[in-house]
């Protein structure tokens, strides 16, 4: 009978007789890893054993599928400033430890329920996993709602910093906002992950111009090398100025917030007639008190938004957006941008990152 280590030491001859680039070569490296984690009965997880402390690197123990579910060998997976809420109980998600953090995937399937018809073994897929989470791991257990099939092409640690930001960017400028190419948008903290993906998605699939607001000149300087038309240091005058300058003093179409505090106060006197002002998250974790008299001189919308709420509300939207922002990447649209890579052992070190504002567009754990 062979063994693993056998099995792994003609991988390596393999792979060295034939080149390590080589398709064959790679296909067998593969197959053995698939194989080695099928075999497995445990594997590694970062837990969270209490609020407010520190992951702890942990073996944890496969346990069986129910029929609706799906096993995935997470390879990459999104570090998101929502997981360091979670982990110390500042979320608006009931959560007790212990838990795995992690909710934003991207792997190939090693098994699936019963029930699960549109998903098979050795599918590369992206996850979102809100409710379970669980994505800090070397495996994860996820609803086959919750996974879409993507291009062998489509690299991991890409597919891990996709789908979250880029399906909420989309269904707020296009569904909610009505983004064309004639629109003039502003994006609030635009070297952020969720900015830069609505920089992004309204620069190179919509063509519109975009104004983008951020906290250094170097996240500024990342923001044009994007695409936007103009990007600046928040600055209540310098916003004002640059918009009523863009637009002739009309103000601007579309407002993309995932601020609030202050910076949504000051960027709402640059809302057009008839605009939209887009409430996707709270970055200052300072919520904005508005009086709803400021809504009238201009008869502007103010337009709510939350990917999990469209999970549980209205499915099939949740479902194509997600699917839209794959096939954009695929074509080549869009790229989400990476700005740091660490392994699940070093994961405290990305929340660290993450903590100290370092960080632009998406940060992402590389577990295989």
């Amino acid at each position: 009978m062979m063994t693993a280590r056998t099995l792994s030491h003609l991988v390596r001859i393999g792979t060295r007789l034939l080149g390590p680039s080589s398709p064959s070569a790679q296909n067998l490296s593969r197959a053995f890893s698939v194989s080695s984690v099928n075999n497995a009965s445990t594997y590694k997880a970062a837990v969270l054993k209490e609020f407010g402390s520190s992951l702890e690197i942990t073996e944890m123990t496969r346990k069986k599928l129910a029929s609706s579910e799906v096993r995935v060998a997470v390879h990459s997976c999104g570090v998101n400033a929502s997981d360091i809420l979670m982990m110390e109980n500042k979320y608006d998600q009931a959560l007790e430890p212990p838990f795995v953090p992690g909710f934003e995937i991207c792997g190939e399937i090693l098994e699936v329920g019963k029930d699960v018809k549109t998903l098979g073994n050795g599918m590369r897929v992206i996850g979102i996993s809100k409710e379970s989470l669980g994505g800090f791991a070397e495996e994860c257990v996820l609803l086959e709602q919750d996974l879409w099939p993507v291009d062998h092409a489509v690299g991991f640690d890409s597919g891990a910093a996709l789908a979250d930001t880029y399906a909420t960017a989309l269904i707020g400028l296009n569904r909610r906002a009505g983004i064309n190419e004639n629109s003039i948008v502003l994006v609030t903290a635009a070297a952020g992950g969720l900015g830069l993906a609505a920089v992004d998605l309204a620069v190179s699939v919509y063509k519109a111009k975009v104004i983008g607001v951020c906290g250094t000149e170097d996240k500024a300087d990342l923001v044009r090398k994007k695409g936007a038309w103009a990007a600046l240091k928040y600055n209540k005058k310098h916003i004002n100025a640059k918009v009523r300058e863009v637009t002739s003093g009309k103000g601007v179409d579309i407002i993309f917030d995932a601020v609030g505090g202050d910076v949504f106060s000051a960027c709402l006197e640059s809302v057009a007639h008839e605009g939209s002002v887009i409430v996707a998250g709270f970055a200052s974790r300072v919520i904005p008190h508005i009086e709803t008299s400021q809504l009238l001189p201009k008869s502007v919308s103010l337009i709510g938004l939350s990917l999990t709420h469209y999970r549980d509300a209205d499915n099939s939207v949740y479902r194509q957006a997600v699917e839209d922002v794959i096939e954009m990447h695929e074509m080549g649209l869009i790229k989400p941008h990476i700005s740091a890579t660490y392994s699940l052992e070093d994961c405290e070190k990305a929340f660290e990152f993450l903590r100290e504002r370092k960080s632009t567009g998406k940060v992402v754990l590389e577990i295989r």
